[in-house]
């Protein structure tokens, strides 16, 4: 059975960086587009970012934008999510999963990863 494996969660401080690595187990992602999806403690998961199957569109969380960048490399069969001025209102646990989406919205429909734990705190 295919699915995501996330990795580079952890603990930062307030203003730090992260970069969270999602890779295919299982099946090849190159054909399907993919999405990184959080959920706090307490509230429903939603969409962070979103990324076309050839990496040149992309979907960006309003609270997100300008902060978060998702990429990917089909070769290695992997998407990432590089995320800096990082604060507190990220913590979360973020997985990724095939994805539907267009300018205005994303949504996993398939092979989610189990997550990786983000926490910023000082």
């Amino acid at each position: 059975q295919g699915q995501f494996v996330e990795s580079g969660g952890g603990l930062v401080q307030p203003g730090g960086s992260l970069r969270l690595s999602c890779a295919a187990s299982g099946f090849s992602s190159d054909s399907y587009g993919v999405g990184w999806f959080r959920q706090a403690p307490g509230k429903a998961r939603e969409a962070v970012a979103c990324i076309h199957s050839t990496g040149d569109i992309t979907y960006y969380a309003d609270s997100v934008k300008g902060r978060f960048a998702i990429s990917r490399d089909n070769a290695k069969n992997a998407v990432y999510l590089q995320m800096n001025s990082l604060s507190p209102a990220d913590t979360a646990v973020y997985s990724c999963a095939v994805a539907a989406f267009g300018s205005t919205f994303c949504g996993g429909i398939g092979y989610w990863g189990k997550g990786a734990l983000v926490t910023v705190s000082s």
